[in-house]
């Protein structure tokens, strides 16, 4: 996901003001659009303390930041399967169960997810997952990944600028798994993914939203976020999982090893797990909340969205993103390369 970072929110009127503020301060680096309005404001009045609430767009901006391990912030939200890596790098700070009475509020399949299975080093927030987003005019309607390869489509699609994603898509349509190793399905992808090239319009993220919205383009590879937006604006998009499976991406909040207020990181993250937050989270970023108790409360309009709560069966199409080799990474980036430059 490539979303610009700026930082915002409880910086006060500088540092002057910063040096007089006595109360414990807490740095939280977070995606974009992924908190509701009050959530930090009533964390730091509940709590007595001050908050520096930065954003960023993309994994690897939020990488970029910490890998050096002496970034200044406390806790942030990688997707699952960077947990791995920033484990690896010594980077992350164990979890204490014991600071988090609400942890029970998780849902089932969110308590022991693949990338860790004990819940030791970090905690399920959100989830996203890709599938096509499109215009209801458009005659029959997309239900496939090989649907995206129609010339119908000719210069009015647009697939993921991700390398996982749309790679995960060509993979899906060879009946392939999108977290494939196999150098020969990864380069059957990156053929598929050629072969549809002259059909695109382009590789667009958040930026083909207003395009399926006016109009302009008729189908959209698509993180369903992304999509309920699109649809919240207009009644004229729809929103399909493909019938070969999709790719589903759960952020995790985790603790910094370089924090030094490790017991208020984890008074953040109970928060942030309490239901009445997570709904409103939730609803703010129009996605997919890991916490049962919040899904609970949650507008009936909003909780049965299936965009966002998928029925079971659809559920099950899904595939989470893991954690790859070293070597299955670079071969993967080097035919993400030749796909945009062919």
């Amino acid at each position: 996901m490539n979303r610009r970072y700026f930082l915002f929110g409880t910086l006060g009127a500088g540092l002057g003001a910063c040096a007089r503020d006595g109360r414990p301060r807490l740095n939280i680096f977070n995606w974009s659009a992924y908190i509701a309005p009050d959530t930090v404001p009533k964390f730091e009045s509940e709590f007595g303390v001050r908050v520096r609430y930065g954003i960023y767009e993309s994994n690897e901006e939020m990488l970029a930041r910490v890998t050096g391990g002496n970034s200044g912030w406390d806790i942030v939200f990688p997707t699952g399967y960077i947990v791995k890596p920033l484990l690896a790098n010594g980077l992350v700070a164990p979890i204490h169960r014991e600071l988090l009475p609400n942890l029970s509020q998780l849902e089932p399949r969110f308590q022991r997810p693949d990338w860790d299975p004990n819940l030791n080093w970090s905690i399920p927030y959100m989830v996203t997952a890709a599938g096509i987003a499109y215009n209801r005019k458009l005659a029959p309607p997309p239900k496939t990944w090989a649907d995206m390869w129609d010339p119908r489509l000719r210069g009015r699609m647009t697939m993921l600028d991700d390398p996982f994603d749309t790679m995960g898509a060509s993979l899906k349509k060879l009946g392939f798994s999108v977290n494939a190793t196999d150098p020969g399905q990864l380069d059957r992808a990156r053929a598929e993914a050629i072969r549809q090239k002259p059909l695109l319009r382009a590789y667009l993220n958040a930026e083909a939203r207003d395009q399926l919205v006016s109009g302009d383009v008729l189908a959209a590879h698509m993180w369903n976020t992304t999509a309920q937006q699109a649809m919240d604006s207009s009644p004229d998009v729809g929103f399909v999982y493909p019938a070969e499976g999709y790719a589903v991406y759960p952020d995790a909040s985790v603790i910094l090893r370089e924090s030094k207020r490790q017991e208020l990181a984890h008074q953040f993250i109970n928060f942030l797990l309490r239901p009445d937050i997570a709904a409103a989270n939730a609803l703010t970023a129009r996605t997919t909340t890991t916490n049962a108790g919040a899904r609970k409360i949650l507008p009936p309009e909003f909780r049965d969205n299936p965009t966002l709560y998928p029925a079971p069966d659809v559920v099950a199409r899904g595939e989470w993103a893991i954690t790859l080799d070293p070597a299955t990474q670079r071969l993967r980036d080097r035919l993400w390369t030749e796909i945009k430059a062919a």
